[in-house]
């Protein structure tokens, strides 16, 4: 990776070696990181992200905004109804 890169993680905590990723952006090699996951959920208090220079920890919560629940209960309540009217919806099979 380039000098300086930044690195942005929306995955899974446990993709990064977030000790390698703070040493590297300690000695500039890594220019930034962000990320909206750890590798323990909630984020542990000895996270060595945690203080880390140029780094954006952010919680994992980008589903849990207003709109989106509003939506997400909006989907559901069409389902039961389709399926009460026999014409099933979003199925598993």
């Amino acid at each position: 990776m380039k000098q300086g890169a930044i690195l942005i993680n929306t995955a899974r905590g446990q993709i990064v070696d977030e000790a390698a990723v703070r040493a590297a952006l300690e000695s500039g090699k890594l220019g930034g990181f962000a990320a909206d996951v750890a590798s323990t959920e909630p984020i542990s208090p000895d996270n060595p992200l945690l203080g880390a220079p140029n780094c954006i920890l952010t919680p994992h919560i980008a589903w849990a905004a207003k709109e989106t629940r509003a939506r997400l209960l909006s989907v559901v309540i069409q389902n039961i109804a389709d399926f009460l009217a026999g014409d099933p919806k979003n199925r598993v099979c």
